[in-house]
């Protein structure tokens, strides 16, 4: 876990007073120069205000502030003002706010000179964009603050600290994308962090800097499994926190050593080399954190002991010390509840549900892990950060809590009740990882039953357990129905709940390794049974007896990257059964019929090299065929440019945007992309592609369709990547590829899609089964290396 909000706290106060000092304009009138003595007596208190806890008074003050310095005509004052305001605001997690703020302020100090003042806003934009997950453009900001810090010979120190955690967070990144172990350049990205904290120790000015710093430099040296040298570190630090005067900064700082060390307790354990010089006793541990606590209370900064309370929960529960960790962690819950500390509650009603569940009181635990959820969705609105002591981090700190909790609610043949809670709960993760992968909740979405979506459909969930594969099956008019395969235990490695490289993730593996149609196999279909096995033989009969036509699927993990219609049952592949989509979740699908007439088309692309990318010559044929089945309007090559592509659809409110270029699906937004022939369209930007078309009140895009994408080597969670672009782009439904294809059978079928989809009361999922049905029967193109990448997400009708 990386903790960062010491890193950015009270540097403000510098900042403030540095401006205080500086000289007003000459000959003032009286107002001007009164309005600037209460601007500074209100930064003042602002300061006290925020180093005592009262974050939001301080807020409030600091607006009052920028409001005098308005009426004395001070800029410099106005800046420094809604600097610390920024400060108010991420301290209380508002981090969208805070970015919107600073991107506010460097619009207006671009055109000035380099300036301390400048490179101090450069330095918290930088902060700011690191919190929201914005890693690459967070150090380029922060470079340019340390420019500008060294050349005008000031204050260095914090912009290196930050600039060691953005490094560090580019390489818990890194590992999380690729999975595996690091390699020489996350060996370089891990000197350059602790290079950047070392200079940061240096160039601190005062020991509340160097603290936070050597702090900093301590958990990563834990992290990265350097433990003798953390503890080389400790006495120093230990020495630094003695000596500091008890404010809010020191509080948080003994509360991360503490955390810091339980995690150094559990290296420790695990260390194969038990010679090694042993951390400090949990006894020792509890003292560190009851003595925060004493000073929170001192203080009267309930949201300071709302945190250092709950860690010593954890402490507790670490060591199995069940009926105090109960207490203490409920006593942090109800100061938190009584703050309105959302993002604090929800780790702490998560701890009290784990606890509960370990007592075996499963009721009260459900119960507990229900409001962390809860508290989940109402965060949402500004990033979640579970609270602003410790640095965001999706998969460890969030995804675990929905995980478990529909793990204790499919325990011991589950309830209707149970299974409908189980269904909204995976539906909801699936939200959660696109806003995380947004980095912003962006999506506002309404629950629809399935029989009121289509009568003839199932929806299918799968979610992977530590020991299980979950299906919930939602039929027409019918009661949830649940199965479950076991998971071998000797493939599972669990984390927070969540399993890595797991006996699903080497089925995917294998099956990937059978789609090359030039490797031969001993048992090519193997893995594509197995993932039927896993996912439709359970179910098998319950969907025969429905009839249903169409199987939709809300997929989890890896499993949203298998090609669907390649599963096979031993005798025939599931396209030759049903229908097939996938869907983020029911929650995202506004139902609506397409018809015959409704089929004009923004055809565009790119036949010819670009940018580093080849040439796909097969493009030119495929919008030719395209032109001759539908109404087209062409952009290609030279024409295919992200203006040209904005304009034509302001112009023409298109059902169909069809573009042959090529893509690349990521789990990392900055990573997911479209090439155009000037550039790249980030997922990002999609929306703003089409904010004219929804500012004049048009239909959406009935269908997008992008024909030569594929998903990023060696990230197995590249279809999250998918399913941003799906959603971003506001379109009913996106029909893409999981790999690049051979171009001569892409526009085989592609054409035959078209041709399919013109007949009356054809679906599009069934438009897109034909046409693949039709490759499958071709003797060129039988291998599902040429069909199966071809995938439907959204509405399936």
């Amino acid at each position: 876990m990386l903790r960062l909000t010491i890193i950015t706290k009270f540097w403000f106060s510098v900042l403030v007073l540095l401006l205080g000092s500086m000289p007003v304009a000459a000959n003032p009138s009286n107002a001007a120069n009164s309005a600037t003595i209460r601007a500074q007596s209100l930064n003042h208190q602002g300061i006290s205000q925020l180093e005592t806890g009262q974050t939001e008074a301080a807020l409030e003050t600091w607006k009052q502030a920028e409001a005098a310095y308005a009426a004395a005509g001070d800029e410099t004052g106005i800046l420094g003002s809604q600097l610390n305001q920024v400060q108010a605001l991420q301290t209380l997690g508002q981090y969208r706010r805070a970015r919107n703020l600073l991107e506010q302020i460097n619009a207006r100090l671009q055109p000035l000179p380099d300036s301390l003042l400048k490179a101090s806003s450069l330095q918290s934009l930088g902060i700011s964009l690191f919190r929201v997950g914005d890693l690459q453009e967070s150090y380029s900001v922060l470079q340019s603050s340390l420019r500008i810090f060294q050349r005008l010979n000031g204050d260095t120190s914090k912009t290196l600290l930050a600039l060691g955690n953005v490094v560090r967070g580019q390489q818990k990144d890194s590992d999380a994308i690729a999975s595996t172990n690091i390699d020489s350049a996350n060996v370089e990205a891990s000197l350059n962090a602790i290079t950047f904290y070392q200079q940061a120790v240096a160039a601190a000015p005062n020991d509340l800097i160097r603290l936070q710093a050597q702090l900093n430099l301590f958990s990563f040296l834990i992290e990265s499994n350097q433990t003798a040298q953390a503890l080389i570190l400790l006495p120093q630090i230990q020495s630094l926190l003695a000596d500091l005067m008890p404010i809010r900064a020191t509080v948080y700082a003994q509360v991360n050593l503490a955390a810091s060390l339980m995690e150094l307790q559990s290296k420790q354990s695990e260390a194969a080399d038990k010679s090694l010089a042993l951390p400090p006793a949990s006894s020792e541990i509890a003292q560190l954190l009851a003595n925060a606590i004493q000073q929170a209370r001192s203080l009267n900064d309930p949201r300071s002991e709302a945190y250092a309370l709950g860690q010593l929960g954890h402490l507790y529960e670490r060591s199995h010390q069940w009926s105090e960790a109960e207490q203490v962690t409920q006593q942090a819950l109800q100061i938190a509840q009584f703050i309105r500390a959302d993002d604090i509650a929800v780790s702490w009603q998560w701890q009290l549900g784990r606890v509960l569940k370990q007592q075996g009181r499963m009721a009260e635990a459900i119960m507990f892990y229900n409001q962390a959820v809860e508290s989940l969705s109402v965060l949402r609105g500004d990033l979640v950060a579970i609270n602003p002591e410790a640095q965001f981090s999706f998969r460890e700190q969030v995804e675990p809590i929905y995980r478990q909790l529909v793990q204790l609610l499919l325990e011991n043949n589950p309830t209707q009740a149970n299974l409908e809670r189980a269904r909204s709960v995976i539906e909801a993760l699936q939200l959660a990882e696109l806003n995380n992968f947004f980095r912003e909740a962006c999506l506002d979405v309404k629950l629809q039953q399935v029989d009121r979506v289509d009568p003839k459909a199932a929806v299918l969930y799968s979610i992977i357990l530590p020991d299980r594969l979950a299906i919930i099956l939602s039929l027409p008019n019918q009661p949830l129905h649940y199965h479950f395969t076991a998971l071998s235990p000797n493939f599972s490695r669990t984390t927070g709940g969540r399993s890595d490289d797991s006996e699903v993730d080497k089925v995917f593996e294998d099956l990937f390794a059978t789609l090359n149609p030039f490797i031969t196999s001993e048992a090519p279909l193997r893995p594509h049974q197995q993932l039927y096995d896993w996912l439709i033989r359970p179910v098998e009969a319950d969907l025969a007896e429905s009839q249903v036509e169409t199987v939709v699927f809300v997929l989890d993990g890896v499993l949203r990257g298998v090609p669907l219609a390649a599963l096979h049952d031993g005798e025939r592949y599931l396209l030759e059964k049903y229908s097939l989509a996938l869907t983020p979740g029911l929650q995202l699908l506004p139902p609506e019929l397409l018809t015959p007439e409704q089929l004009a088309t923004l055809a565009g692309g790119l036949s010819e090299a670009r940018q580093g990318f080849s040439a796909l010559p097969g493009v030119d044929r495929e919008i030719q065929q395209i032109s001759a089945l539908v109404p087209t309007i062409t952009l290609l090559n030279q024409d295919f440019t992200q203006t040209q592509l904005a304009k034509e659809l302001e112009a023409v409110p298109f059902p169909i945007v069809h573009l042959a270029t090529h893509g690349q699906f990521s789990s990392r937004a900055e990573d997911t992309f479209l090439l155009t022939w000037d550039g790249q369209i980030q997922v990002n930007d999609f929306d703003q592609l089409l904010e004219t078309r929804d500012r004049q009140n048009r239909r959406p895009i009935e269908i997008l369709i992008l024909s030569a994408c594929q998903s990023a080597a060696g990230d197995k969670r590249a279809a999250l990547g998918l399913a941003g672009v799906a959603v971003r782009s506001g379109a009913r439904s996106t029909i893409a590829t999981l790999w690049s294809v051979q171009d001569d059978s892409t526009t085989e079928l592609i054409t035959r899609f078209y041709a399919a989809l013109t007949q009356p009361g054809m679906t599009r999922a069934e438009a897109l089964r034909q046409a693949q049905l039709s490759l499958l029967r071709s003797p060129d193109y039988q291998h599902p290396y040429y069909w199966a990448p071809f995938v439907l997400v959204g509405n399936w009708r």
